[in-house]
């Protein structure tokens, strides 16, 4: 399908999106922030997982103003997934948990995935 764009969750689970050139990265965070019921999005991003030789993956941080077409021109982004992904880890967990439950059960889910890796953060 073109102009979708498929998201990974932590959980398992995918949510796609229909974009046109005017759909913005914040504005896929934004509708996943209403759907998930998210309070302290200010941790999460977008990353695409960019498979290099051999088992490994690198993750790459996705702008906010970037637009989702920008994104899928990019060469081989026919071959990437898109992640939705706590990258700004908070400074105390606890506060989180308590300022919102989900966000601080999605974090505990994504640190215990081991098949993941943390962002490269020079990317994107």
């Amino acid at each position: 399908m073109q102009n979708v764009l498929k998201v990974y969750l932590e959980n398992g689970q995918t949510k796609s999106f229909r974009f046109d050139c005017s759909t913005s990265i914040k504005d896929v965070i934004m509708t996943l922030q209403e759907k998930l019921s998210i309070k302290c999005i200010e941790h999460f991003s977008l990353m695409l997982e960019q498979r290099t030789e051999g088992s490994c993956s690198k993750l790459l941080l996705l702008h906010e103003q970037e637009m989702l077409t920008q994104v899928t021109q990019r060469p081989g982004s026919d071959k990437m997934k898109c992640f939705f992904r706590i990258s700004f880890v908070p400074k105390d967990p606890v506060d989180l948990l308590r300022r919102d439950a989900v966000a601080f059960e999605y974090l505990y889910v994504q640190v215990r995935a081991p098949q993941q890796t943390w962002p490269n953060h020079s990317g994107a």
